[in-house]
């Protein structure tokens, strides 16, 4: 059973290349673009609350920034609580492509479950939750 459940990572991993590649963009790319989405506008996090949340160093995420400045998906701002801080704000290209490569995710992952019935996905995602949450639960 989990071998199964380990071949279906790996065809979901292969559909979110393919709907981000669609959309010129990498895996990390999309995780630091969508964390900036989902703060709302203005669309800004401090690299502090970006590590936070894509769970890597701040080595890491300072090349990531780096390179998504680049690109000119996002720009870094002065902090104005903070004289040394800075903000990394969504520029709307960097918004434009965040949305379209996450509409290509989910019409990738409405077909992979398009072979169940409502109530089977509402079951498997019951089981699904049941099964990780002692791993959510888990102190870092």
């Amino acid at each position: 059973m989990l071998s199964r459940v380990s071949r279906l990572a790996r065809h979901l991993d292969r559909a979110r290349r393919l709907a981000f590649s669609e959309h010129q963009l990498e895996p990390w790319e999309f995780d630091v673009l969508t964390s900036l989405r989902r703060a709302g506008a203005p669309y800004q996090l401090s690299p502090g609350q970006l590590l936070t949340q894509t769970l890597v160093t701040s080595g890491t995420m300072t090349n990531r920034i780096d390179r998504l400045a680049k690109k000119g998906l996002v720009e870094r701002l002065p902090d104005p609580s903070d004289r040394r801080g800075v903000l990394v704000r969504l520029t709307p290209e960097g918004r434009d492509r965040a949305d379209e490569a996450l509409a290509g995710l989910l019409a990738q992952e409405r077909a992979i479950l398009s072979q169940l019935s409502r109530t089977q996905r509402g079951e498997l995602a019951a089981l699904l939750r049941r099964l990780t949450a002692p791993f959510d639960n888990v102190p870092g």
